[in-house]
């Protein structure tokens, strides 16, 4: 089952001519999380071939345009496609209102509803939960309210054999309680293990997003031994200062919380636009955490799943 990112957008504020702005998709089950939604989403959308009525949750990190003024655009496109499902959109208050102005000066009626929840930009919470996944937002380090945001796959049962489930014609209400953990006992009175009749579970995967934030090691216990990381570095370690000034990280400082945090992997991303080449982002990064990977727009990084190993 898939748990996927795709990269829409690395730039930072100025987009280039190959590097969009700040937008993810997540991929969990086949629901698709957008986060974030700089100008030019949609373009980069249609191009990676993900479908706009497959959204139905938007997560925008903060009120900065690079990372939200693509949600207008996005939005009026959904009312001209005839889009009927709801949509929910996670963010500050204040993007709540400019919402509202735009609907109200701009369109007279959308062919669908959206559900606006206000993020806490102050505290960790959870802002969304289904069956599958849970997602949570956190403060970030920047000259405004910021949120990071956590998706974490959810706990499944263990997966039981199917030859013994048809060698002993396993009832569906031993069935249940073999998944919660129980041994099995046949007709003749024989015990059979739990270990035995079942697989272990998969573990949960989690991937971090960390956008705009000067280095911040107070997110490293929520992020701890993520499966995967996206960490901003606008900067370089020859702009360290300016980092600092404007509440931005270097390649070196993201790959130090990677490393402090235990992850699996890194990915970098935010780039400024000064910089025409990014091998030196990625040089810098290594020396903290090997396994590091700079963000382009279109790549798509992959979650594999994998069993917990039994004692």
């Amino acid at each position: 089952m898939k748990f996927e990112l795709t990269i829409l957008g690395s730039s930072s504020a100025l987009p280039t001519s190959k590097r969009n702005l700040t937008a993810h998709v997540l991929n969990v089950y086949e629901r698709f999380f957008l986060i974030d939604c700089g100008e030019g989403t949609q373009v980069q959308l249609r191009k990676n071939r993900i479908k706009f009525g497959k959204i139905n949750h938007i997560f925008i990190s903060h009120l900065h345009g690079d990372h939200f003024y693509g949600i207008f655009g996005l939005l009026s496109s959904y009312n001209l496609l005839g889009r009927t499902s709801d949509l929910h959109i996670y963010a500050h208050q204040k993007l709540k209102k400019a919402l509202s102005y735009m609907r109200r000066n701009f369109e007279s009626q959308f062919s669908y509803k959206i559900f606006f929840h206000p993020i806490n930009p102050d505290q960790e919470e959870l802002i969304y939960e289904n069956k599958r996944v849970r997602v949570y937002s956190f403060p970030l380090k920047h000259k405004i309210p910021t949120s990071g945001f956590l998706f974490e796959e959810k706990m499944k049962e263990p997966n039981i054999k199917k030859e013994y489930v048809n060698k002993f014609q396993i009832p569906i209400k031993d069935i249940h309680r073999i998944k919660e953990g129980d041994d099995y006992q046949t007709k003749e009175g024989k015990i059979i293990p739990n270990k035995e009749l079942t697989l272990p579970p998969y573990k949960p995967r989690r991937y971090a997003f960390c956008t705009d934030t000067g280095y911040n090691e107070d997110i490293i216990p929520l992020i701890r031994k993520v499966d995967l990381l996206y960490h901003e570095a606008t900067f370089k370690n020859d702009h360290e200062e300016q980092a600092d000034t404007t509440f931005h990280s270097t390649a070196q400082q993201a790959a130090t919380i990677a490393r402090k945090a235990k992850a699996k992997k890194l990915i970098i991303g935010h780039f400024s636009a000064r910089y025409k080449k990014i091998d030196g982002f990625i040089k810098e990064a290594r020396k903290e955490f090997k396994n590091t990977y700079a963000a382009e727009d279109g790549a798509v990084y992959k979650i594999e799943q994998e069993r917990i190993q039994r004692n």
